[in-house]
């Protein structure tokens, strides 16, 4: 089969990693019988350079048009680069949110594979990693804290920043609607992770992901505050099957 592919190398160690990904794929062509149609694309500090903008709508369209996206790394330096003197919207990540949102790229899917032959490099304690472990973090990525309204004013001589977090019962549903199904083709165990004793937006996405459980009754569901999730990974990870979260919680 034939396919267009928009090639995102971006910026760092993109160009790099996104130049190897394109040999593996070319093999992969060869040897199952597909072509690749590439269009390679500016995205991030790249694109600002050259356009002035992290993301140009022409960029988007062409990303859309394609039947894959292949992206490599976007931003630079916070504290060096000149690209972090720009206003917020005209930053490298500012594109890398326009085009999750241009896409609906909401499921953004994590796996966490512990390998015996790379046990040694891992920093856990080697009684907890023995024989490796194997979760996936369901992330939830057009919605939440990343998207929400969010300004800098000054009250009173005072400066005041302000970040929003919003969440919609349709935007939970879809992701928890994914985590589940994932869970269905591995251990039939789901973490849902929130913080249900403080965020109004985690009460909702725990009663949400609460009536999506009813549609799959052979998967375990458990919630757990995100706090004492980031403890429960690095004392048991072997514990955990599919972790569902929201955006921030789940970077």
């Amino acid at each position: 089969m034939d396919y267009k592919i928009a090639v995102i190398p971006g910026d760092g160690i993109g160009p790099e990693i996104v130049a190897e990904a394109k040999k593996v794929l070319d093999k992969i062509g060869v040897i199952y019988g597909h072509s690749f149609e590439y269009q390679e694309l500016l995205m991030g500090g790249c694109s600002i350079d050259a356009y002035g903008v992290p993301l140009t709508d022409e960029t988007l369209e062409a990303a859309k048009a394609s039947d894959s996206v292949l992206l490599g790394a976007v931003g630079g330096d916070v504290g060096k680069s000149d690209w972090y003197k720009l206003p917020p919207d005209k930053r490298p990540e500012a594109g890398l949110l326009k085009i999750r949102k241009g896409l609906e790229l909401y499921a953004n899917i994590r796996p966490a594979v512990l390998f015996d032959e790379l046990s040694g490099a891992c920093p856990l304690k080697e009684e907890i990693t023995e024989g490796g472990f194997d979760f996936i973090v369901m992330r939830e990525l057009t919605g939440g804290l990343y998207f929400g309204e969010r300004k800098t004013i000054e009250e009173n001589g005072v400066l005041k920043a302000i970040d929003t977090l919003t969440y919609d019962e349709n935007e939970i549903r879809r992701i928890a609607k994914w985590g589940f199904e994932v869970a269905m083709k591995r251990n039939k165990k789901v973490c849902s992770v929130d913080k249900a004793n403080v965020l109004d937006s985690s009460r909702l996405w725990r009663k949400i992901v609460k009536e999506v459980s009813g549609e799959y009754p052979e998967v375990e569901l458990t919630d757990m505050l995100v706090d004492n999730c980031a403890m429960q990974i690095v004392r048991d990870p072997k514990q955990f099957d599919v972790i569902l979260t929201e955006n921030m919680f789940g970077d």
